[in-house]
């Protein structure tokens, strides 16, 4: 898979995060590591800061359930409109957490 097939793969499956729930950088990297042969949750942060306004970003968090970096208060208002299960300032990944069927 070409570096820009894998940047289509990523937002691609992030459009399919369903509403109320989220998935972490590298739950994403997992997802796709067979398929693409690559498994950094830092490329897929570097590829949602670069290309992630179109997609639902606010619905990828850090492993903690952090909010994406700078727009905590945007994606937090975005999560609980959506009733996304909270702990706090973070997404409760334990309830949370998506997968994609296989």
């Amino acid at each position: 898979m070409t570096p820009e097939e894998y940047v289509e793969e990523v937002l691609a499956l992030v459009e399919r995060i369903p509403p109320g729930r989220a998935m972490s950088y590298g739950a994403i990297a997992d997802a796709l590591a067979e398929r693409s042969g690559r498994n950094s949750a830092r490329q897929v942060g570097s590829i949602m800061k670069r290309h992630g306004g179109g997609v639902p970003w606010y619905r990828v968090v850090n492993s903690a359930g952090r909010l994406p970096p700078g727009h905590e208060t945007r994606a937090r208002a975005r999560l609980v409109a959506e009733g996304t299960p909270m702990r706090g300032e973070r997404v409760d990944l334990r309830t949370a957490a998506w997968s994609p069927p296989d």
